[in-house]
This record gives structure tokens, C-alpha cells and sequence, in this order.
């Protein structure tokens, strides 16, 4: 999956399928998580927000399932 870099912390890239409603999200430590059935408007927000780290555990972290991948 194709990620965008972010300015952040501990996020270091943030990518999203569509098709697969997956988002995924690259830490600065290198580890790697996909969180499913993620809405593309709110990737969209979380590409946008001023604060990546709080955005992920404020909407993503608890309200969605994930693995990591690495």
C-alpha cells in the first residue's frame, strides 16, 4: 500500500485502500498496523489533522480492529 508522509512524532506515513476500507499506519519505530473498515472521510481527516498521534488515539486506536504487519 502507498503511504503519505506526515510531520508527526511517531507517525511516520499514512496510507488507505479504498477499495479494501484499510487503513494503514507506519510508526516512526518502523512498525506497521492496518486498522479495517475505516471510512476513506476519516483517513481523509486523519491526513489533515494538525495532530496525527491524537487523531489516531482519539477516532482509530479503540474503535477499530487491527494486526500489525511487521
Amino acid at each position: 500500500m502507498e503511504r503519505t508522509f506526515v510531520q508527526s512524532s511517531n507517525i511516520r506515513s499514512i496510507g488507505y485502500d479504498p477499495r479494501s476500507a484499510i487503513l494503514e499506519v507506519e510508526f516512526t519505530s518502523g512498525n506497521i498496523y492496518q486498522y479495517f473498515d475505516v471510512a476513506e472521510h476519516l483517513y481523509q481527516h486523519f491526513l489533515h489533522t494538525s495532530s496525527h498521534g491524537q487523531f489516531l488515539n482519539d477516532y482509530i486506536s479503540y474503535n477499530y480492529r487491527y494486526r500489525k504487519v511487521n
